[in-house]
């Protein structure tokens, strides 16, 4: 099966902004808990969004693996940084995070070759 990640987000997006509109307290509840657990703090945002990829992988999350690379890419993750990142992925998550962690990879190589 073959993923484009900017796809995942293009597909996803009209209706994470639906489900804003339709359910907002809720929706703004996340929002504000997103907000507060990503600044910074002991733990720099980069270092927050890598964790957040690596739990996207291990749980083999297509949508958080779109999102997540993407704030990376904008935080400028390096190769190496991902690369890190998905092998302690592997590590915690076996098989399944292998391959989610090559998906992973790949949205990167995706996010690089674009303008987000």
């Amino acid at each position: 099966m073959t993923k484009s990640y900017k796809e995942v987000m293009t597909e996803l997006t009209p209706f994470m902004t639906k489900l804003k509109k339709e359910i907002p307290d809720v929706m703004n509840g996340f929002g504000a808990m997103m907000q507060s657990a990503t600044k910074e703090g002991v733990l720099s945002t980069k270092t927050k969004e890598l964790i957040a990829l690596a739990l996207g992988v291990a749980s083999r999350c297509d949508g958080c693996i779109a999102f997540h690379t993407q704030a990376l890419h904008k935080l400028g993750m390096t190769r190496e940084e991902l690369l890190e990142v998905l092998g302690m992925a592997v590590y915690m998550g076996g098989g399944p995070s292998y391959i989610y962690a090559a998906y992973a990879l790949k949205a990167y190589e995706e996010m690089s070759a674009i303008s987000i």
